[in-house]
């Protein structure tokens, strides 16, 4: 669940720092164990009765081993026995010492093993910001996502938020099968027509710190992210949102009328994989069309992941999974997620800025950017020009002063520390960094400005006649006052994928800057003085926030086209995706003021009203999937790990996934002669009966690209045709790190485009 990083309190993302990461060796811990069920003996009515008998008997080996008083087995094994799993994995969670993990090992039916990992977790107008509209497009053509389920994997939720009532909600739907589980401050009457319901998972994180306390022991959202999550996603109307003022208007999330789920596996205290496969695991059997985990690990293979074992179930039933890219950039090669499975979102900003005015004493008017939520305006106050401001003791002398502080060496965190730890009223920040959205929320009245209006206030300052003074307003919200958007935020991970490189990742580029979105009523958003603050709605940053924009946009489109496969919709979303911003340049990338690469935005900013209609789509099956595992030579093992399948077999496998982009990773270090790559693809025809497309190609620098055939003519609906790109190009020493262009199919009618990215990259495997 990736959120991004700022230094404001309760924006941080939420991160959860354990002491705890790893355990003393020969000490305890929790570990995944998967099992292959064509093992499992007859005399055992169910597999959660065989994985009990497992462990039990590995625990009665163990006790008798041991001089001192013998425990008994049955209870050793309930209490080590943490989860048996149904749909994600097949296997267990158990609480074992090494020696008993190697005994379990010998079990017949043993595949593999990992230890139980730590998880970190990765509004009112982005709907308008993507299109969305009443009258038009994909709102009206789903009925805003009616009876679709999301499921939420992350902190849980604020049942009391207006985001949840379910005024103008049907019935649920007859083939829901969960519930709303009773905890601590939470009770059955909390769900309704549109959180329909609420569990929660802890074993894992207790089994792992047995003297543990839970604050909060029910899907009851302690930390804000869930709740901010699945209202981003499927929020009800809320008219009069806004954060102190800021971002005012009527919330509602991607789709509206979608019914939430909430599977709450992350909290405060902690939070394991154990924990999120078990909420995985309930959600495919509670029946969600949707999840949406905002949530990974990094650099894990996929046999180790269980995120990505998990959701390969969920995908196999349909499920559609959209999954954070993470906060980690901007550099190459730090995403997660890059499960081929998945589509993984990478984080941009709106065309949305937040500012306030500074009134000069000569009566002149300058704006900047702020988000200060406290009082929203700061009376007539003596201004002194300071500089670098980074003398903390003389900015501490200055008393009751708006300090002017100029940015010249990118130490822009630094200095805004510096003033909001100074006894003085206010700050001015001169600065030419694009990139301030981590400081602008100040604890202390702040506006930060460009060179060129930070030259007038230097010039007032200089002329004043007597004491230099200004008035700062705040609360300043302005629609399409920043431009160029959108832009690929600094913080969003980027490929190549380290788990499966051979598919390009990022898939898809959403908003994830400065999103409003629902927020806990007794949980602090800012800090201002010596006083918290509290909002009904917060604004938060993150890939985090990214991934339920497109879990609501996935389940408009389950709503819109209901036969659809989860890589239908997924191809659908990225081949109609735009890649240039609102000044008809190409998309941004705020990491380094560079047009962005498809390793940062994937292909491209998604476009709700055009997925409804893409003409063409690239689907694909699990089978697709174990050919691919099967062509990354993974042993048999592993592969049943992630398929749960002891019956798999690699008769064809293949690194060339039917997939919407293509990327092609050069190897070696020394100039070569050039070399070949060719890709097979299929398309589905979705749009009209008989029509033609026409293959075009954008210039890759240093390659060749050529499509055969270059025309595709389909005779009706639903037809398959396949055709092949080859890339041609030098294996080695590229001018640049990436090369990347576009192949789009038009049709002859001139309604569907049908773009995919290509990258070439000498970033190695």
């Amino acid at each position: 669940m990736s959120s991004h990083t700022r230094p404001s309190f309760v924006k941080f993302l939420f991160i959860f720092f354990l002491s705890h990461v790893l355990s003393i060796s020969g000490e305890s811990d929790n570990y995944i164990i998967y099992m292959d069920m064509s093992f499992m003996p007859k005399i055992y009515v169910d597999h959660h009765s065989w994985y009990l008998a497992t462990v039990r008997s590995v625990l009665h080996s163990s006790s008798q081993a041991r001089t001192t008083t013998t425990i008994s087995p049955s209870s050793l094994s309930n209490s080590k026995l943490i989860y048996s799993y149904t749909h994600a994995i097949q296997g267990f969670s158990a609480h074992l010492s090494p020696s008993e993990l190697e005994t379990i090992k010998n079990s017949p039916g043993y595949v593999s093993s990992i230890r139980d990992l730590p998880v970190k977790p990765d509004t009112t107008h982005s709907s308008q910001f993507l299109g969305l509209a009443a009258d038009s497009g994909a709102w009206p053509a789903s009925n805003y996502g009616e009876d679709v389920i999301i499921g939420l994997i992350d902190t849980g939720v604020w049942p009391e938020s207006q985001s949840f009532h379910d005024d103008g909600m049907t019935g649920i739907p007859s083939r829901w099968k969960g519930e709303c589980e009773v905890g601590t401050q939470f009770n059955a009457s909390m769900c309704n027509k549109k959180l329909i319901g609420a569990r929660y998972f802890n074993k894992g994180l207790t089994a792992k710190n047995p003297n543990l306390t839970i604050s909060i022991n029910s899907t009851r959202d302690t930390e804000g992210h869930g709740t901010h999550t699945s209202s981003t996603a499927a929020g009800n109307y809320v008219e009069g949102a806004s954060f102190f003022g800021y971002a005012p208007g009527t919330a509602r999330g991607m789709a509206p009328r979608a019914r939430v789920a909430m599977y709450k596996a992350l909290w405060s205290e902690g939070a394991f994989m154990s924990d999120i496969i078990a909420a995985v695991d309930r959600a495919i059997l509670d029946g969600v069309d949707v999840l949406s985990l905002s949530l990974g690990l990094d650099v894990t293979a996929l046999h180790l992941d269980p995120i990505a074992i998990a959701t390969f179930a969920a995908v196999e039933k349909g499920i559609f999974v959209s999954t954070s890219a993470g906060n980690e950039g901007p550099s190459d090669a730090t995403l997660h997620n890059g499960t081929p499975w998945v589509i993984t979102v990478a984080a941009g900003d709106m065309d949305r800025d937040y500012g306030g005015v500074i009134t000069l004493g000569d009566q002149v008017q300058v704006k900047g950017t702020s988000l200060f939520p406290g009082n929203p305006s700061l009376s007539k106050t003596p201004m002194v020009f300071t500089d670098l401001c980074n003398d903390s003791m003389a900015l501490n002398r200055l008393g009751n002063k708006i300090v002017v502080c100029e940015d010249t060496s990118n130490i822009l965190g630094d200095q805004v520390d510096n003033v909001q730890a100074a006894n003085v009223s206010g700050g001015i920040f001169i600065t030419n960094n694009s990139d301030i959205e981590s400081f602008i929320e100040t604890q202390l009245p702040a506006i930060f400005v460009d060179p060129k209006n930070g030259e007038i206030i230097k010039d007032y300052i200089r002329k004043a006649s007597g004491q230099p003074e200004a008035v700062m307003e705040f609360r300043q919200t302005i629609i399409g006052g920043n431009r160029p958007a959108p832009r690929v935020t600094s913080y969003s991970s980027r490929g190549p994928s380290p788990s499966c490189p051979a598919i390009l990742k990022p898939d898809i580029l959403a908003p994830g800057s400065l999103v409003l979105a629902a927020w806990p009523e007794n949980s602090p958003t800012s800090f201002v003085g010596s006083k918290f603050l509290y909002s009904n709605f917060n604004l938060l940053s993150g890939t985090s926030m990214s991934c339920p924009h497109v879990a609501g946009m996935a389940a408009l489109l389950r709503a819109a086209q209901p036969e659809w496969s989860p890589a239908a919709i997924r191809s659908a979303i990225m081949t109609t995706s735009y890649s240039t911003d609102n000044t008809n340049s190409p998309i941004g990338d705020l990491g380094d003021n560079q047009p962005a690469t498809p390793l940062a935005v994937g292909a491209g900013h998604i476009n709700p009203n055009k997925a409804l209609d893409p003409g063409l789509v690239y689907d694909a099956t699990t089978e697709d999937y174990t050919n691919l595992l099967c062509a990354l030579n993974y042993t048999a093992k592993q592969i049943q790990t992630i398929t749960r399948s002891s019956s798999t077999k690699c008769s064809s496998p293949s690194l060339d996934l039917n997939y919407p982009s293509f990327i092609f990773l050069l190897e070696g270090n020394t100039p070569a002669a050039q070399t070949a790559r060719e890709f097979h693809r299929t398309v589905t025809n979705v749009g009209v009966g008989m029509s033609s497309y026409t293959a075009s190609v954008t210039p890759m620098k240093g390659f060749k690209v050529s499509i055969e055939p270059e025309k595709l003519v389909f005779k009706e609906r639903y037809e398959k045709l396949s055709y092949k790109l080859t890339l041609e190009g030098p294996t080695t020493k590229m001018s640049d790190t990436v090369a990347w262009g576009y192949l789009s199919w038009t049709d002859s009618a001139g309604k569907y485009q049908v773009r995919s990215p290509i990258v070439a990259t000498t970033f190695p495997k």
